[in-house]
């Protein structure tokens, strides 16, 4: 039990800890913890598979199925996570890059926004209790300068 709580504490500490890459792979390499950003759009969060990757702007990008990453490589732009990834929330609010939760998403304006969600924050309800124009204009804001540091 002693185990399993240090080992929470530790990946809730390391999702929240900033980061300095203007791009958020998580470690593991690829956008959105490896999540088919395409599924996104259709409402879905789904795991990529190594089989079917991308690269776009400097970050890998994993896919459900060959159409997927066809459909991604006719308009990656549409696909592109904001705010290089990482939570909008955190950038919107905090002005800080924070890790995400591939399975907390929203689409706006035809675009992805990728929050993070813990036991300890919700930051896809916070971001709608708190006004998502606001945050996303913040955030917009915000952007400008963290994306370089």
């Amino acid at each position: 039990m002693k185990y399993i709580l240090t080992t929470i504490l530790a990946t809730i500490l390391l999702s929240c800890a900033g980061t300095k890459s203007p791009i958020n792979t998580n470690g593991n390499g690829y956008m959105a913890e490896g999540y088919d950003v395409t599924e996104y759009f259709n409402n879905t969060s789904v795991p990529g598979l190594d089989v079917h990757t991308a690269m776009f702007e400097g970050a890998k990008y994993k896919f459900a199925s060959a159409e997927n990453k066809s459909e991604f490589e006719a308009n990656p732009s549409k696909y592109q996570p904001q705010y290089g990834g990482y939570c909008a929330y955190a950038v919107g609010a905090d002005n800080k890059k924070i890790g995400i939760n591939p399975e907390s998403f929203e689409i706006r304006d035809g675009k992805l926004y990728l929050f993070y969600d813990t036991v300890f924050a919700d930051t896809k309800k916070k971001w709608a209790e708190e006004g998502p124009e606001r945050l996303q204009k913040q955030a917009d804001e915000n952007w400008k300068t963290l994306q370089s540091n």
